[in-house]
């Protein structure tokens, strides 16, 4: 689900995961203005719980509204929240699939367009993303999660410059929020700036919502500046045990996906 872009000051370490988070951040809150369900899959819950799941909880949810999709596949809630589970779950073919159905049966409902870009990303599909969330948008009327995956989109096709005036435009509608920033951040990630990244990236951290996800991006962009333990200790913060270990052992993996994780070991070695 990522695109590789080059991180000019990572060197020869690939941003494929900066890229990535940074669609995985911004597209999950504008996909649904409707609440999506993980654990117990139900109406009111909120987004952040599918990030808790286990495979278990999460097998079963896929499931669970698989089965209510089945029903009555017209149902776009059911629909929306179906899609959104498969994706969590790496079946991004799938999600698609879904979604592509929806939106022919809703071609000018804004949640179900914003949905289906969402889903066109996470396939990589990024020019029909484009398309389908600048559908959804309303000038008169614009919607702040649209306009900020509108701007992730944009910085995985590398124009970073409208991308960071739509990021603005959306801090101007919804000032302060976590998701916008955290979007913002990473993309001077992509542009391979870490620290004016790692500045809008503590913002994100410190505003209201901040979830798990922007504090592995912070997490990210602190290890990739050699602050090994720092960057730990981020990926560790305020989570249970077991989070706390898949959120390290994750930020592991993206580091040694870059042949970065020892670099910055022995880099850190040296300065000690």
């Amino acid at each position: 689900m990522f695109t590789n872009l080059a991180a000019k000051a990572t060197g020869k370490r690939s941003s494929a995961v900066l890229s990535a988070l940074i669609i995985a951040v911004s597209l999950s809150g504008c996909a649904s203005t409707d609440k999506m369900t993980t654990g117990s899959i139900s109406r009111g819950s909120s987004p952040e719980v599918v990030e808790s799941m286990s495979a278990q909880q999460l097998a079963s949810a896929v499931e669970s509204l698989g089965n209510a999709y089945a029903k009555n596949p017209k149902d776009s809630t059911a629909a929306m929240r179906y899609a959104s589970v498969l994706q969590m779950s790496g079946r991004t073919d799938q999600s698609l699939a879904v979604m592509r159905k929806l939106a022919i049966d809703y071609p000018s409902d804004r949640k179900v367009l914003a949905a289906y870009g969402k889903a066109l990303a996470a396939a990589g599909e990024l020019e029909p993303a484009l398309d389908a969330v600048r559908r959804a948008q309303t000038p008169e009327y614009p919607d702040w999660k649209l306009m900020s995956a509108e701007a992730a989109i944009l910085d995985q096709l590398g124009d970073q410059k409208e991308a960071r005036r739509l990021y603005m435009r959306a801090l101007e509608l919804k000032p302060g929020e976590a998701s916008i920033l955290s979007n913002l951040g990473m993309s001077y990630v992509l542009e391979g700036d870490l620290k004016s990244a790692e500045n809008y990236l503590r913002q994100a951290v410190q505003a209201p919502g901040a979830d798990s996800r922007v504090r592995q991006n912070l997490a990210l962009v602190v290890g990739l500046q050699g602050r090994f333990k720092e960057a730990e200790e981020i990926a560790s913060r305020e989570l249970s045990p077991q989070q706390a270990q898949a959120n390290v052992a994750y930020l592991r993996q993206m580091l040694a996906q870059q042949n970065a994780w020892n670099e910055l070991r022995e880099e850190e070695r040296k300065r000690n």
